[in-house]
């Protein structure tokens, strides 16, 4: 099979190359020929308006002897329209023909044009023995996004799950369960779901807190616990290490269940970089980069300033000689890069870190870790907001558990399903809703730019029309049902590349042509939406080509058989979307 698909944009883009080479100056003709889909036509190139006035000629000009020159076994025509664009059609044949070589293809065409490239993604990290909660959401499911996308056009990606599995809060959490020997937290010790030990140390946690708030007595027994984690202390550690493993078994629980790929073997918490922050910040003192300032250890920049316009110090280790965030966070990159050998570090964190990743990043480059050969970017996205348009909380005031924002969206969504298709059984009826629903809310995060903030609405996320995640899932089961009634079953109709094109078929071949550069723009701009508003705008053009374009009862069964290929196509084309966006594709709704 072949491995990639020219499409028909980059076909036409040298087309119109070709004809600038042979009609414009030296100095122009290396230009980019400004192709792009139009609505009015095929194809359009506004590169007659861009060059005009360098070359000292009127656009129309330009365009028209642009146009004249374009001979290429994929032109249908060109003509120049409105202050100089260059309107481009394109051959039926060469639209049947790309239809044939992508469904033909493996992975539909599409090539791997980041092999070579080792990106890590930082992603998801939730704080062991608490519970996630609707700030976990975003992160998790952006980041998985772009592990998919980015794993697909060929780069290796390394996940890293940065556990927040270290500090203060574990030597007071170990203490009260050592003063509170008749607590349950172990799965063993507590039959039920998965999430039944995490709830149960989510509790203990909040417990131990308010006894290290009011009990002062309890509050410096908790703090030598703290030094006996750090020291090593046998007994501490292994009690330590419990809380790690059983709250990893509920998170994976939630991964699972969540559809994303992260496993136990992408954990890499905070703890992993204890050994290096010594080092690491006698590198920082030696290069003159961190500098004593009222005991504490700090970089200072001219361009980070603090709410009061004073410089704002990146603080590396507190007065008290223990380490914060900046350290580990250091530690973190400089075994990235060396350890890892990353080429690209991306950090799916929320808009309110911006300023504190872009002082580590300046930190990391003043240091040498972080050298012009790789990138180290914040990805970051806006806040999950309830219907009164506020940060999403209970009543009371605190955060949600990500389990029963998941529960609501699968329990509304079996009542859309079962009211859509009351004859599903019960079994077949559960497998949709927890498809529907986990896929609904995975759309509803990804279907917009991820800097803007949303509102949870399970209404509207779970709903049949408009642009959800479940309109997608029954637009890809509907085209499957399509094809169950193809007789004989498997057999891949030949692509007649002379019949004449259906403006629908047209649309329709055109659009599914596209689909590399719907990826790789995600790519370029770790924008997942991107994709989303693709797949929408696929499955738009469908329903209009199968409302306009009987497939099934097509008389000439060689226009049958084109149908069916372009149905072939759309179908696996939402798949694969979906599922580089880590939503699944039911083959029934």
């Amino acid at each position: 099979m072949r491995e990639s698909v020219r499409p028909l944009a980059v076909a036409v883009a040298g087309a119109v190359s070709r004809a600038m080479a042979s009609t414009l100056p030296a100095e122009a003709a290396g230009a980019d020929p400004l192709v792009r889909r139009s609505d009015r036509t095929d194809f359009q190139s506004n590169v007659a308006l861009s060059l005009a006035k360098k070359i000292g000629r009127a656009p129309r000009e330009v365009g028209a002897s642009i146009s004249e020159q374009l001979r290429d076994e994929v032109i249908a025509g060109a003509e120049v329209s409105g202050p100089g664009f260059i309107n481009i059609s394109v051959t039926g044949s060469s639209v049947w023909s790309q239809l044939a070589a992508r469904r033909d293809a493996d992975r539909l065409g599409v090539g791997t044009p980041l092999k070579g490239e080792r990106v890590v993604i930082d992603y998801s990290s939730p704080n062991i023995a608490k519970q996630m909660h609707v700030g976990h959401l975003r992160t998790t499911i952006i980041g998985d996004a772009l592990a998919r996308v980015l794993g697909f056009l060929g780069a290796q990606v390394i996940r890293q799950i940065h556990y927040g599995d270290w500090g203060t809060q574990f030597g007071m959490l170990i203490q009260y369960l050592d003063e509170h020997p008749e607590a349950k937290w172990h799965h063993d010790d507590l039959a039920g779901d998965a999430d039944a030990p995490i709830e149960a140390l989510d509790r203990l946690y909040r417990a131990a807190r308010q006894k290290f708030d009011s009990d002062p007595g309890f509050a410096d027994r908790a703090r030598a616990r703290v030094v006996a984690l750090q020291g090593g202390d046998e007994a501490t550690l292994r009690v330590w290490s419990e809380l790690v493993s059983e709250s990893q078994l509920s998170f994976q629980a939630l991964y699972d269940r969540l559809g994303v790929l992260l496993t136990p073997e992408d954990a890499a918490g905070e703890s992993t970089y204890n050994a290096y922050l010594d080092e690491v910040t006698e590198e920082l003192v030696q290069a003159g980069i961190a500098v004593e300032s009222d005991g504490a250890l700090c970089v200072f920049f001219d361009e980070f300033t603090g709410p009061d316009d004073k410089p704002a110090p990146l603080i590396v280790r507190k007065s008290d000689g223990g380490y914060g965030y900046a350290a580990t966070d250091l530690a973190t990159i400089r075994y990235r890069i060396r350890k890892l050998e990353a080429t690209r570090l991306l950090y799916v964190v929320d808009a309110r870190q911006a300023q504190h990743f872009a002082m580590v990043f300046a930190t990391a480059r003043r240091a040498g870790w972080l050298t012009d050969d790789v990138q180290a970017i914040h990805v970051p996205f806006g806040t999950v907001l309830g219907a009164d348009g506020r940060p999403f909380k209970t009543r009371s005031g605190s955060t949600i558990p990500l389990t029963e924002l998941l529960d609501s969206a699968v329990d509304r969504a079996r009542e859309v399903v079962k009211e859509k298709a009351p004859d599903l059984g019960p079994q077949t009826l559960e497998q949709v809703a927890e498809a529907a629903g986990i896929g609904a809310v995975k759309y509803a995060d990804l279907s917009g730019s991820r800097i803007k903030d949303y509102v949870f609405d399970v209404d509207r996320m779970v709903a049949f029309n408009g642009n959800t995640g479940v309109y997608l899932q029954y637009a890809h089961a509907r085209i499957r049902s399509i094809l169950r009634n193809v007789a004989p079953a498997g057999t891949a109709p030949v692509v007649d590349t002379d019949l004449t094109l259906e403006p629908a078929e047209r649309a329709l071949g055109l659009l599914l042509d596209e689909f590399g550069k719907a990826v790789t723009d995600v790519a370029d701009s770790l924008e997942p939406h991107r994709m989303a508003g693709y797949l929408f705008a696929l499955a738009q053009t469908f329903t209009t080509f199968y409302e306009a374009c009987p497939v099934l009862k097509a008389e000439d069964p060689r226009v049958r058989g084109n149908r069916i290929a372009l149905c072939e196509l759309t179908g696996d084309t939402l798949a694969k979307g979906l599922e580089l966006l880590g939503i699944a594709a039911p083959e029934r709704i």
